[in-house]
């Protein structure tokens, strides 16, 4: 199979809830690379700094919820 044909899995960030293919794992989660990338450059005086770490504490709920059912 040609390379430029292949399939690659999709995720959903768990900061823009998009699906998309490049990114980070962390703690079971997936961000993508503009996410990661807005997240890094953004200062944390910036508006959207506080949305950033509402979305990353899901991360440690989910981590925490999957633990305690398990």
């Amino acid at each position: 199979m040609n390379a430029q044909y292949e399939e690659t899995e999709a995720f959903v960030c768990i900061i823009c809830e998009r699906e998309r293919t490049d990114g980070i794992h962390i703690c079971g989660q997936f961000i993508c690379d503009p996410c990661e990338k807005e997240m890094v450059r953004t200062d944390v005086k910036d508006e959207k700094y506080a949305f950033f770490i509402a979305q990353m504490k899901r991360v440690w709920y989910r981590q925490n919820y999957y633990r305690n059912i398990l």
